[in-house]
């Protein structure tokens, strides 16, 4: 009786204590929790596992006129609203007056009715969406030149990635195209008809970046046998190696004869006019930040699982894309820059937030939230949907290649022209910009630009901006940039760049004066050098990998070193044997 008294007593002993301990103990685990919720909502999100669209927050400074930009990981980087003053013109080239576009005939040339042989009608089915259909285009008037064949207007691709049932006549003025080219090449609309019936070509394809030589000995006899050749896949099937006279005949029909339709024309000026009431000067800006580039590219972006599964899925379209390393790809500048990237880069060399800014793009990876920081950075923020009525965009909206029309003809109208990739359009662009005066064109320079964007948290913005200036020279759209014979001949048509080597002379030599005077009295003129003309030395430091980045060279001779744009193939490997859609497809615009 005693023990079980005992018991219930200790039992009661029990009970009071844990009815005491229990609520202490949730009350420190509630704020233990608390606490740990507090830290947890304070601390950087893992940058691996956070949607590029989530990593950037911007805010005006209550204090100034400053954008605060929170880092990738911590900390805050203070970027200013204005541009600065950097003492050069960040609107134009200053040596640009000394260079001109020259691509007439030599004497030499012969008139098509003096070399086009009859029974010789060369057919070309392009590739691809509407600038590189545009590079096939010029090449295969070049390619009949040198076959002394009769050209049938090109056939556009209706049926890749970019599915545009577009022909010819409705992107490009097909009569001028044909009166500009007469004492080129012999031109016609349709194959002619014999005994009543159409001729019916023989279909075949040349390999990658093929020579004069090349076409002479695998088409030519085609041709002399069939009478009518038809050439698929027809982009860069032409080498970069060419006479001087077939090189400007290329810019005669690229900068000449292709002239886009008058419907097209009409509302591209009305975009570049409307443009010009907003601003003295704009900004044209190929963003190409769409989830296409990004899978193709190799390129991550910090998107966790998320990121890796949305960009997968578009490179698991093309069994032939091989798999990229993105630290590589980045490290070696194949990588487009972030919207926030662009935006800090032109901050940076002197472009203030009252730029205003046309974006030429399609679906932005992310969407508005990847856009943000761009639009923080340049609130003047414009595009062809904005510019443009629906009304006045509804006859081209249906087709992708007019709409690319239409932003080709803006970002060639522009003041300054941002490309962000290395895509036929920034190649073809930034060729015809040098022809037409050298206007101003900036290339970043991924390779130089990819290691600083990241560690500008723990640097000042004079100091990060210095740097930027730094490694963008050499990208700037001043002539000479690139080396004669270098990179794709549409992105660098030297043979029909022309100096006024006498004008530039005198031009030197008061320059150099007003140098020394300046050194003797303490004053350089570095801020003028300081995104100017570079050196041969930096040229071959900074000159880029997308230079080079298109496919391998058919040399012209026996003997000569093999230059190696890119993708290695020897020379029976570039016929292709498969019907997989390739890859430039993607990569066109």
């Amino acid at each position: 009786m005693a023990s079980q008294r005992w018991r219930h007593h200790h039992n009661q002993q029990q009970y009071q204590y844990f009815r005491c301990v229990i609520p202490a103990i949730s009350a420190v685990s509630g704020a233990l929790l608390l606490l740990l919720a507090v830290l947890s909502f304070l601390a950087p999100t893992p940058v691996d596992n956070v949607p590029l669209s989530r990593r950037y927050l911007h805010h005006r400074s209550s204090f100034n006129d400053d954008i605060e930009v929170l880092g990738n990981a911590s900390g805050v980087f203070r970027v200013p609203m204005g541009g600065g003053r950097l003492g050069h013109d960040l609107w134009s080239s200053t040596l640009s007056k000394f260079y001109h576009g020259c691509s007439n005939a030599s004497n030499k040339f012969a008139t098509p009715e003096a070399i086009t042989q009859p029974n010789r009608y060369l057919m070309i089915a392009t590739s691809g969406g509407l600038n590189q259909q545009r590079t096939g285009i010029t090449d295969a008037v070049v390619a009949a030149r040198i076959l002394n064949a009769t050209l049938v207007v090109p056939k556009l691709d209706q049926k890749s990635f970019w599915k545009d049932s577009s022909n010819f006549s409705e992107i490009f003025d097909v009569d001028w195209f044909i009166s500009f080219l007469s004492s080129d090449v012999k031109i016609i609309k349709q194959l002619p008809r014999k005994g009543g019936e159409v001729l019916t070509p023989y279909t075949m394809r040349v390999p990658r970046k093929c020579n004069a030589r090349c076409y002479e000995t695998r088409v030519l006899p085609v041709l002399l046998k069939k009478h009518v050749v038809q050439l698929t896949k027809f982009d860069f099937r032409l080498s970069n190696r060419l006479s001087t006279d077939l090189q400007k005949l290329r810019c005669r029909v690229n900068y000449h004869a292709l002239r886009f339709t008058d419907p097209i024309l009409e509302i591209g000026k009305k975009l570049v006019h409307r443009m010009r009431r907003r601003s003295r000067h704009f900004i044209a800006l190929h963003l190409r930040f769409e989830p296409d580039m990004l899978a193709f590219s190799g390129c991550y972006y910090g998107g966790g699982e998320k990121e890796r599964k949305e960009l997968g899925a578009f490179r698991r379209r093309w069994k032939t894309l091989h798999k990229n390393n993105p630290d590589k790809e980045r490290r070696h500048g194949r990588c487009p820059l972030t919207p926030e990237e662009v935006g800090l880069m032109l901050r940076a060399l002197g472009f203030g937030s009252d730029v205003h800014i046309y974006v030429a793009s399609g679906e932005i990876y992310g969407g508005e939230e990847t856009l943000a920081p761009l639009k923080a950075l340049f609130p003047h923020f414009h595009s062809k949907d904005t510019v443009a009525s629906k009304d006045e965009l509804a006859p081209f909206s249906s087709y992708s290649s007019r709409m690319a029309a239409l932003d080709f003809v803006v970002c060639d109208e522009s003041d300054v022209f941002v490309s962000n990739n290395n895509g036929n359009m920034a190649r073809i662009l930034a060729g015809r910009r040098r022809y037409y005066g050298h206007k101003r064109t900036i290339r970043p320079n991924g390779r130089k630009l990819y290691s600083l964007f990241p560690d500008r948290v723990n640097m000042t913005w004079e100091a990060f901006a210095s740097r930027v200036r730094t490694h963008q020279r050499g990208f700037m759209g001043e002539p000479n940039e690139v080396k004669p014979g270098r990179g794709e001949f549409h992105e660098n048509p030297s043979s029909c760049i022309c100096e006024d080597s006498e004008a530039k002379a005198k031009w030197d030599g008061v320059s150099k004066s007003q140098t020394d005077i300046g050194q003797k009295n303490g004053k350089g003129n570095e801020a003028i050098k300081d995104i100017g003309e570079v050196t041969d030395n930096q040229l071959a430091d900074d000159e880029p990998d997308w230079f080079d980045s298109d496919y391998s060279e058919i040399q012209d001779g026996p003997g000569e070193k093999r230059q190696s744009i890119g993708t290695h193939l020897e020379n029976d490997d570039l016929f292709l044997k498969s019907d997989e859609p390739e890859l430039e497809e993607m990569l066109s615009d």
